[in-house]
């Protein structure tokens, strides 16, 4: 079972989601992963750490390069326990909804 509470950690900081996106596209080595940003491969590194632990991304290294890959099963699990809150967000939109409707049409 996923650490849902490493996952959302995680994901809470755009550096590593901007890292998660550029591995959507593929496996990359550290040195490419870190080369966009405007801080040093060591910053980086452990911010990859951080996903690592999260179980969002997996390293391997290969002779003296790390590279990285994205391991997309911990979203998922956090995307299924927050669509576990889509009937009570549904219910409250529509009374929403419904409440503008009516200061409409009183209008």
């Amino acid at each position: 079972m996923t650490d849902l509470n490493a996952v959302f950690s995680a994901l809470g900081d755009e550096t590593r989601r901007a890292i998660l996106m550029r591995l959507a596209e593929g496996e990359l080595p550290l040195s490419r992963i870190a080369a966009p940003f405007d801080m040093s491969q060591t910053a980086v590194t452990r911010h990859v750490h951080v996903l690592e632990d999260a179980g969002l991304v997996t390293v391997e290294k290969r002779g003296r390069v790390r590279h990285c890959a994205l391991t997309a099963a911990p979203m998922s699990d956090a995307v299924s326990w927050l669509e576990s809150y889509r009937p009570f967000w549904v219910e409250r939109l529509d009374t929403l909804a419904l409440m503008i409707a009516r200061e409409t049409n009183n209008d």
